[in-house]
């Protein structure tokens, strides 16, 4: 089997998939898939593996279910490429237990009862038992948030784990150094990276409203109301605790690098952040890039009179209100800002 490798899911309906029977079709897929580009991935690379010899496959996967607290396996008798589909047309196939929650562990005698009725062979639940319960030590030992085995794939030589997927917790990588060692600049954008380089928290959406917001919590409920007031957030970018101008001034050049934003939001509650810094670090930005995108500023807290002061001298304006910040900024995206 050639496999492209990219970081993005959809690899087999996009062809960079295969199986090869000689030498000469494992040259001609391989320079194929070598200039194929995924989702926006260009192919760098390929897994070169074994054709097995696949009489059925199986789906499943080990994630956390936030909302009731609780580690859960999810099952099907139904894997593959399509399992995306089976889980929205055939929701029924899919089959969920709790192996950790308030109640506490499942046994792995517990887990080999119940997954006969799953996989509707009983031949193969034992087999299947240990590996899920392997999959649940990787998960439980490495911190991670999902670990899935896609296919489960049914050979003459038993069950094997043909292709897996697992994500590592972030919050998590900081007790593993030799998961830490595994991150590959290709998993982040150029934006991402030097936003990294520059102590923010950064991820790049698909909209056209740039936010600068402080604190995680407050940069999540922003783009949250972006989006139920009908608007599209370009970004999530988290300014942290520290104020300083400089940290401002880094962050709105990031932003001015997206080409499809329509209008940039600040969003800042000070506490520990210092409104008027904020301010001096927006002017500062202001006069470097010579921006001429609309900016919608909300500031409160910590010396926001004066920072309001300061932006009113510089010709801008600071609002109180989130909400009118977000009505705001949605209807000037709606209209296109100029660049």
């Amino acid at each position: 089997m050639l496999k492209g490798q990219v970081l993005t899911g959809g690899r087999g309906k996009a062809g960079i998939v295969k199986p090869v029977y000689s030498e000469q079709q494992a040259e001609s897929f391989a320079r194929i898939m070598l200039g194929t580009t995924v989702k926006g991935c260009p192919v760098k690379k390929i897994l070169v593996t074994e054709l097995l010899d696949i009489k059925a496959e199986y789906y499943a996967a080990i994630t956390i279910e936030s909302g009731m607290k609780e580690i859960i396996l999810i099952v099907s008798q139904s894997g593959g490429v399509d399992i995306e589909e089976i889980a929205a047309k055939s929701p029924e196939l899919i089959k969920k237990v709790t192996l950790f929650g308030v109640d506490g562990e499942i046994s792995r005698e517990r887990l080999a009862e119940w997954l006969p009725s799953v996989l509707g062979d009983k031949s193969n639940s034992e087999g299947a038992a240990e590996i899920i319960w392997n999959m649940y030590r990787l998960f439980w030992d490495n911190d991670c948030s999902l670990v899935e085995v896609n296919p489960l794939a049914v050979t003459r030589q038993g069950l094997v784990a043909a292709d897996a997927k697992i994500v590592f917790d972030d919050n998590g990588v900081s007790r593993h150094p030799e998961i830490a060692a595994l991150h590959n600049p290709e998993e982040y954008t150029e934006d991402e990276l030097e936003a990294r380089t520059a102590g923010l928290s950064y991820v790049s959406l698909d909209g056209d409203i740039g936010c600068m917001v402080n604190g995680a919590g407050l940069a999540m409920a922003t783009v949250d109301c972006i989006k139920l007031q009908g608007g599209r957030p370009a970004n999530f970018l988290d300014l942290g605790g520290s104020s300083h101008p400089d940290k401002v001034v880094s962050s709105i050049r990031i932003l001015l690098k997206n080409r499809n934003l329509k209008v940039i939001l600040i969003n800042i509650i000070g506490g520990i952040t210092r409104c008027d810094d904020i301010a001096q670090g927006i002017i500062s930005a202001h006069e470097k890039f010579h921006i001429t995108l609309p900016l919608v500023i909300r500031l409160i807290g910590t010396e926001e009179e004066k920072a309001g002061k300061m932006l009113s001298d510089a010709g801008m304006r600071a609002l109180r209100s989130m909400p009118e910040a977000i009505r705001t900024v949605v209807e000037y995206a709606a209209r296109g800002g100029p660049r």
